[in-house]
């Protein structure tokens, strides 16, 4: 697997996990990957397999572009705890500091709870309350991060 790929398998499996964004610039034409408790999961797991991810980041602007995907992660850290399923077909978003819009069409499922954090999602559609606040409808929504 090529190191844009493993990134890519990374930066899904570690949003499914932990809610973590991933960093810098890469282009993935396929992706898999698979990682329990290591020195880069911390008290979680995940699977994941996709066709195509995109991003770049600019400063304080990134836009990230991902095709058909699916993954099963689960995390447990100080920040929470976290299980969530993934089935995506296609999105694209575009993030300018703490502010984040996507369009696509997703299925994710699952629920995620911490101090600062409530998330809870159903075939796409579900919100976000806390230090981020968000909704989205079937994989399309919005995002604001407050600190």
């Amino acid at each position: 697997m090529s190191g844009d790929a493993d990134k890519a398998a990374r930066a899904v499996g570690r949003e499914l996990c932990f809610r973590e964004a991933p960093r810098g610039n890469f282009d993935a034409g396929g992706y898999e990957g698979t990682e329990e408790s290591d020195e880069h999961v911390k008290g979680g797991a995940y699977a994941v397999k996709g066709s195509g991810y995109y991003r770049d980041e600019n400063g304080p602007v990134c836009v990230e572009a991902k095709g058909p995907n699916a993954g099963i992660g689960v995390g447990l850290s100080g920040s929470g705890a976290r299980v969530m399923t993934k089935a995506e077909l296609v999105s694209a978003s575009v993030s300018a500091g703490p502010a984040t819009a996507t369009v696509g069409l997703s299925a994710d499922t699952g629920a995620s709870i911490g101090p600062a954090q409530l998330e809870a999602k159903v075939l796409g559609t579900g919100v976000s309350i806390g230090r981020e606040m968000g909704v989205s409808f079937l994989g399309t929504g919005f995002k604001f991060k407050l600190w």
